[in-house]
């Protein structure tokens, strides 16, 4: 059974910074292009950043600059560095795979996932 599971959300002011984890489990996923997408109250899901099986990164320009996203395949786990947080950073975080191996993550990008983790809240105070 596959499961994903986020960690690291919290409360932090704006300015801040937090790391997420998600640990993937019932599947290597090193093949497979990884993300992390976010959801606020009132607003859809949208696409922050992807990782490709290659290690090829894309960011939402609302993140760019200020988070990383990384991996660490022997762990089967995902991180997400954010710096520099903003009062409109705030959603619920989720970590996402690809539903094909060997890929770029575009159709992710799209929201066209494999696996969705639960989810990690992120607020900030001003």
């Amino acid at each position: 059974q596959v499961q994903l599971v986020e960690s690291g959300g919290g409360v932090v002011q704006a300015g801040g910074s937090l790391r997420l984890s998600c640990a993937a489990s019932g599947r290597d996923f090193s093949s497979y292009a990884m993300g992390w997408f976010r959801q606020a109250t009132g607003r859809e899901r949208e696409f922050v950043a992807t990782i490709s099986w290659s290690g090829g990164r894309t960011y939402a320009d609302s993140v760019m600059g200020r988070f990383t996203i990384s991996r660490d395949k022997a762990e089967n786990t995902l991180y997400l560095q954010m710096n520099s947080l903003k009062p409109e950073d705030p959603a619920v975080y989720c970590c996402a795979t690809d539903r094909r191996a060997y890929t770029g993550g575009q159709a992710m990008r799209q929201m066209t996932v494999g696996y969705w983790g639960q989810g990690t809240q992120v607020t900030v105070s001003s």
